[in-house]
């Protein structure tokens, strides 16, 4: 899975199954964010809306049990 970690001025930090490194942030989508999963599909960075929804669900549903609630 490949994730975007964080934005530093116009590198994106992406984390690859582990394993982190830069890209340059213009090689992905306008809209792409923080914590966003994303695929390389035919040499271009592509947003897996699926993908980032559920492991945005999972990162909420741990934080939940984490505090508690």
């Amino acid at each position: 899975m490949t994730v975007i970690d964080r934005f530093e001025n116009n590198t994106a930090v992406i984390e690859i199954d582990g394993v982190m490194t830069e890209i340059n942030r213009s090689e992905l989508p306008e809209n792409a964010r923080e914590g966003d999963v994303i695929i390389r599909s035919d040499g271009i960075w592509i947003i897996d809306a699926a993908a980032t929804e559920q492991r945005r669900s999972e990162m909420l549903e741990l934080m939940k049990r984490l505090m508690g609630k």
